[in-house]
């Protein structure tokens, strides 16, 4: 093993006192109740003397009266001189070893019930002996952290529940106009050619966002109940962009959008294909939302040494730096209003970056000068095929 190795091994931390400190006071301890025991010893010795003195030499017959009892105890102390000492020093040792081995016991049992109450909003639980300072550090940023994360599951289960009712509140909508339109055409045979084409129109466009919205609970179910599993083949990202950027043909047309590719000739990549093209259909459909008309939308990429760099760039609002930091949470979305059609159910960015991750890659978002920026990086090196992650990590992980 390499030095350099060698210091790169985590140091162990030590809780308490050292193995060495609380030898060393074992012993010093023996040693005091040993000083303790012939100091002892030595009243003792006096004092008996004092009452040999006092028996046998004192004319005051009431003192002699009342110091008899103890000469006789002392007396029979001084017989059994030998089997009182090994009884003290037993004791001794007995008490000072039986609180070395009750100490860290009561340390452990204070480190866990103050762990026990690690989410309590009262912190007096983890105040720990003076000894346990580190790991008293330790459990408070350990409660911090819970905190966070259950303030973060909170969030996120409050967003989902106000978007699943607003969702269900949207599906009214669309479905009373296709219904409506629908019965028209029906119960109006005679109706005129642009007219009928007119209601046929509005009824394909609310049924078509009825669709959106019915996939729209679909990827909540999904993102919530199901894992991402990967299944690894070497693909070649170049032709996969290609294609995704033609399916989005029409809806660039339609949002008067033009798309430009900076692309090799073939870039090689062993990724899950379905998935990363999911990733690829999220960024560009974002891209698509957000943009100003009449805009280009730029995708990039580059094949370094060690990774592949992938930048999908749009022209449009500068998302705000508060913002950009919640762009990958589940269920956020930039428009907050429901009555836009803008965005979807807020995890189509979500989504992308658990993929990207499961592939070891990462995934960032810029926004400046009014362009927003999203970068992805992936790894030279294949990920572990049959790997999973379950969907819920992301919301355990920020």
């Amino acid at each position: 093993m390499s030095k350099k190795s060698k210091r790169a091994k985590p140091r162990w931390t030590q809780y308490g006192r050292s193995a060495f400190s609380t030898v060393w006071l074992y012993l010093l301890s023996l040693a005091g109740a040993a000083a303790a025991i012939f100091l002892i010893f030595l009243i003792g010795l006096n004092l008996y003397h004092t009452l040999v003195n006092i028996y046998y030499y004192s004319q005051n017959v009431f003192l002699v009266r009342i110091t008899l009892p103890l000469y006789y105890f002392m007396a029979g102390v001084r017989d059994a001189a030998l089997l009182v000492v090994i009884l003290l020093c037993g004791s001794a040792w007995f008490f000072v070893t039986y609180w070395f081995f009750r100490y860290p016991q009561k340390q452990l049992n204070t480190v866990v019930n103050a762990a026990a109450h690690l989410l309590d909003e009262d912190s007096s639980y983890l105040q720990l002996p003076p000894e346990l300072n580190i790991a008293e550090a330790q459990l408070r940023l350990a409660r911090q952290q819970a905190q966070r994360s259950a303030q973060i599951a909170r969030e996120a289960e409050q967003r989902k529940n106000d978007l699943i009712v607003y969702l269900a509140h949207d599906l009214k909508t669309p479905l009373t106009s296709v219904i409506g339109y629908l019965t028209l055409l029906r119960d109006e045979p005679q109706i005129s050619t642009e007219l009928r084409a007119r209601y046929t129109n509005i009824a394909l466009d609310k049924a078509e966002r009825l669709e959106d919205l019915i996939n729209e609970f679909f990827d909540i179910t999904r993102f919530n109940l199901s894992h991402i599993e990967l299944e690894p083949r070497i693909t070649d990202l170049t032709r996969m962009l290609e294609q995704v950027v033609s399916e989005f043909g029409p809806m660039l047309a339609e949002k008067h959008l033009s798309c430009r590719t900076d692309l090799p000739a073939r870039m090689e990549y062993a990724c899950d294909p379905d998935k990363m093209a999911r990733v690829f259909d999220n960024l560009l459909r974002n891209a698509c939302h957000y943009s100003y008309p009449d805009t280009e939308v730029t995708i990039q990429a580059e094949v370094l040494p060690s990774e592949i760099v992938l930048t999908f760039e749009n022209h449009g609002r500068t998302i705000p730096p508060e913002k950009l930091d919640r762009l990958f949470e589940q269920f956020f979305r930039l428009d907050e209003s429901r009555a836009s059609r803008t965005g979807g159910a807020g995890l189509g960015l979500a989504i992308a970056k658990e993929i990207v991750e499961l592939h070891r890659g990462t995934i960032t978002a810029e926004s400046a000068d009014e362009r927003i920026r999203f970068i992805v990086r992936l790894p030279l090196a294949a990920p572990a095929s049959g790997k999973s992650l379950s969907s819920n990590a992301a919301a355990r992980k920020s």
